[in-house]
């Protein structure tokens, strides 16, 4: 018996240092970003921090409300939370970030152009900014193999209207709605007055110890409140409200409420189960243009549901940093792009 033990130990030792390589080698590619460096794209590498070996990716695809500027900026905070980041664009025919494209509402003919999107594959949440965009099956076919992957979405202010309603995906023989089943509504007008007020983030007292709430103050922005649900019902029952938002009398924090408009549900969270099967935590915040990112209140309410989604609530620190790396000088909201200076760039522009 000892000489068959003795036989034996050599493999057994070569079998344990074999798993140990593996296990090292794992380690070592948590440390290499997962999506390789492209003129198409924007990659952040994630260091040591929390969200070590977690890969984000971002898309930022409105025409309104400068998700090309906060998107990177977003990334650059969640890089320094150890999260890879990737930040995908659409792009015009020269490979130029282009918010100035039209959307299928005014030209039958637009098809929009994400490159990227394949790298869906690799991530561990998605960060969706974009507006009434059509894309190709291709590339759509990424998005919903994402949302039926049980892995975690979220949705930012236009997200809840992302894509045009004719989208190929189905669940059950009909049709997803987007923002309405996946998000848990759909814009359905401007609350607040267009461009003209602002919204004060109220929080709800009752969720005040839920983990995306730690460390949330004063959550302003100058744009306005989404209602996302007919006026005689309310936020559907699987969503649960964090922030109310009430519109006020101008475009700025100090300006006074504006009382024959009542506070609406500004962010929530849910579930959303896809056609496999496997059901993913959902985040949708409807406030988000590139100017309500300048709030620090914002984008540690956005930062924290990061680390919630990716169920990793335990490490959300009221201290942890979401300071803004770099200059961040946002443009304002709005479709009168020459008069806001709102020109096609390549991507390393947004670096």
């Amino acid at each position: 018996m000892r000489r068959a033990i003795e036989a034996c130990r050599p493999h057994v030792t070569f079998l344990f240092l074999l798993v140990l390589s593996n296990s090292v080698l794992t380690a070592e590619e948590a440390t290499v970003h997962p999506v390789p460096p492209s003129p198409l794209l924007l990659t952040y590498d994630g260091g040591e921090g929390p969200g070590h070996g977690k890969h984000i990716v971002l898309v930022a695809a409105d025409q309104e409300y400068r998700s090309e500027q906060s998107m990177p900026m977003m990334a650059k905070i969640l890089a320094r939370h150890g999260f890879h980041c990737t930040v995908l664009f659409s792009l015009n025919e020269k490979n130029e970030v282009d918010p100035t494209q039209k959307i299928r509402w005014e030209d039958k003919s637009v098809m929009h152009n994400i490159p990227g999107l394949e790298h869906l594959e690799k991530a561990d949440l998605l960060i969706l900014f974009s507006r009434l965009i059509t894309l190709p099956d291709e590339q759509f076919q990424h998005i919903v193999g994402y949302l039926d992957s049980g892995k975690p979405i979220i949705g930012i202010r236009t997200a809840n209207h992302g894509f045009l309603e004719n989208s190929p995906y189905m669940k059950n023989g009909k049709r997803v709605r987007f923002g309405d089943d996946v998000l848990g509504g759909s814009f359905r007008g401007h609350h607040g007055n267009w461009h003209a007020d602002s919204t004060r983030g109220i929080l709800v007292e009752a969720r005040k110890d839920h983990p995306i709430l730690i460390g949330v103050k004063d959550i302003w922005g100058p744009s306005d409140v989404y209602r996302t649900y007919p006026k005689e019902k309310s936020l559907p029952e699987e969503c649960q409200a964090l922030v109310y938002g009430q519109p006020l009398l101008g475009r700025s924090p100090t300006d006074g409420v504006n009382t024959k408009k009542v506070p609406l549900p500004v962010a929530w969270t849910k579930s959303w189960t896809g056609a496999t099967g496997k059901t993913a935590r959902v985040f949708h915040v409807t406030m988000g243009s590139a100017r309500d990112y300048q709030n620090a209140g914002l984008r540690r309410l956005t930062i924290n549901a990061a680390y919630w989604c990716l169920r990793m609530e335990d490490q959300i620190q009221a201290e942890r940093s979401v300071d803004i790396i770099g200059d961040y000088q946002p443009l304002e909201s709005g479709f009168n792009y020459e008069k806001l200076k709102v020109i096609p760039q390549k991507p390393k522009a947004y670096r």
